[in-house]
């Protein structure tokens, strides 16, 4: 599975909360400013093309829906990019938050508390 563009991810990120709909449905759940028709109709094919989205054709029109699950790409994504970036430790990705003060100490202790306790959450 490829890393997506940022125009890619953003339009995937309405399909998966949209589900399986037309590309006006889909330009409806993206933030503002939004691209044109034509951009986003462009963006949804290369989607297809990549595996990414299914299209089934409905008499004038494709309805396209999701191959690959949202928490899918994250987890593969967030692999990727703890690998790259943090020499594949989590510990290392934590604490580069912590030190640049975007994580709180309530946060981390929620953190804590997620991996001794998972199946509570």
């Amino acid at each position: 599975m490829e890393k997506l563009t940022q125009q890619e991810e953003e339009a995937m990120l309405a399909i998966w909360q949209v589900g399986p709909g037309f590309i006006k449905e889909f330009m409806d759940a993206m933030p503002e400013p939004k691209a044109p028709y034509t951009t986003v109709a462009s963006t949804v094919k290369n989607l297809e093309r990549k595996g990414f989205l299914k299209g089934e054709r409905y008499a004038n029109a494709i309805r396209y829906s999701a191959k690959v699950k949202e928490a899918d790409y994250k987890k593969r994504f967030m692999n990727g990019f703890v690998n790259d970036y943090f020499q594949s430790s989590y510990k290392e990705l934590v604490a580069f938050f912590a030190k640049d003060k975007k994580i709180s100490a309530a946060e981390l202790k929620e953190i804590i508390d997620l991996i001794e306790k998972p199946e509570d959450k």
